[in-house]
């Protein structure tokens, strides 16, 4: 660990470009061209793609006949660089989910977009559109992820979702052993809400082993570190929505907290990965009459815990991980018809680390109380393998 932390302090420009990259891939996982600007910039460009062949156990909302479907998970071309040793940028173009359900042709547009201010390790700052800095998993860079993906609403947030638009400050304290950020960006907006505020998110880790010290984290590191983090996040936003929408009365306040921990040791007999989070989103009770454009994600909580084990030697061209996940969720809608539990089993066959990787997984979902006729709340099981490829 000594040796780690000696070599992040000398790499402060590398430990930029770390952050920016997906927050929190490792450089080895690029392998895209890369060009020098001027006598101190450089951009870089990646392109990563993520394959999946699925089969639901429902169609649609109201079919729950079987459903087979092959898409474009995530289809991503991405620009980062340096413009000098202060001042970076990050550029992503998206595509995703490319003829799932039958919708081909989707439209390319920009997922992140942002600039970097790093005028010291302790005293950053991230301007733009760019990840939400309240839940780890959602800042576990989804090509690096322990399972085949995040959860699929738990660890968004309801007001800007994956990402938002703002300013971060962050910065690493005590050889990256803590780390703090504080963001302000839009949160909810429109006609329906009371008066605009600002969204405020704050979040603090400690890293007890070997430092994480990007803006983003890894669902798994392979057995390169040794991660013992705990860390701990608050989201807010002032008068978010009425709670009688009829009578414009009631007016509610947003808030959100999460805890979550995150293990990974590299033993003699293979690498053990284990990771779990609490999360509370709150309006102090969600509206008796509520305006139509206000999701159900607004109260909920809700955990998860997942596991993996990375075989200590080569199985065949490339290494072997099996994981497992569970997830349950509680919806503060009164029908209840929504919450649910969530299992998972699967496994990931690393060819050449992320860069090539076929990551298999079976998943079963179950509903407390299934909807009558809506068969996408009723339990249903899927079943999928994906391809994933950076370049």
């Amino acid at each position: 660990m000594k040796n780690n932390r000696q070599y992040y302090k000398r790499s402060l420009c590398a430990a930029v470009a770390l952050a920016l990259t997906g927050f929190g891939a490792q450089q080895t996982v690029l392998a895209g061209p890369s060009f020098q600007v001027g006598d101190e910039g450089y951009m870089e460009i990646t392109y990563a793609a993520q394959f999946w062949t699925q089969k639901r156990g429902y169609t649609s909302a109201n079919d729950d006949g079987d459903v087979y479907d092959s898409f474009l998970r995530r289809n991503r071309i991405t620009f980062l660089g340096q413009y000098n040793d202060y001042i970076g940028f990050y550029a992503q173009l998206e595509a995703g989910n490319d003829s799932k359900g039958g919708q081909d042709n989707r439209a390319v547009y920009y997922r992140d977009a942002y600039l970097t201010i790093d005028s010291s390790d302790a005293f950053r700052f991230i301007i733009g559109r760019y990840k939400n800095t309240f839940s780890r998993e959602n800042l576990e860079a989804c090509l690096e992820p322990l399972t085949l993906d995040r959860g699929e609403n738990l660890p968004y947030t309801p007001y800007g979702g994956t990402r938002d638009t703002g300013v971060t400050m962050w910065g690493n304290l005590n050889d990256a052993m803590f780390q703090y950020r504080l963001s302000v960006s839009d949160g909810r907006e429109g006609e329906n809400v009371v008066k605009s505020s600002p969204r405020v998110t704050a979040r603090a880790h400690v890293s007890l082993l070997d430092p994480e010290y990007s803006y983003g984290y890894r669902g798994t590191y392979l057995g390169t570190q040794k991660v013992l983090t705990l860390g701990v996040s608050v989201d807010s936003q002032a008068d978010v929505a009425y709670g009688n929408f009829a009578t414009k009365t009631d007016v509610k306040d947003y808030k959100a907290t999460t805890y979550d921990i995150f293990f990974e040791y590299p033993y003699a007999f293979g690498t053990v990965t284990a990771s779990a989070a609490y999360f509370d989103y709150s309006l102090d009770g969600y509206p008796v009459s509520p305006d139509p454009t206000l999701s159900p994600w607004a109260e909920r909580e809700g955990a998860y815990v997942k596991a993996g084990y990375l075989l200590p030697n080569p199985v065949g061209i490339g290494r072997l991980q099996i994981f497992a996940r569970s997830e349950e969720i509680d919806y503060g809608v009164n029908t209840g018809l929504s919450d649910l539990t969530s299992n998972s089993v699967g496994a990931n066959y690393y060819i050449n680390g992320q860069q090539l990787k076929v990551t298999a997984e079976f998943a079963s979902i179950e509903f407390n109380d299934q909807h009558p006729t809506n068969a996408a709340l009723q339990d249903y099981d899927q079943a999928t393998l994906g391809l994933q490829m950076i370049f």
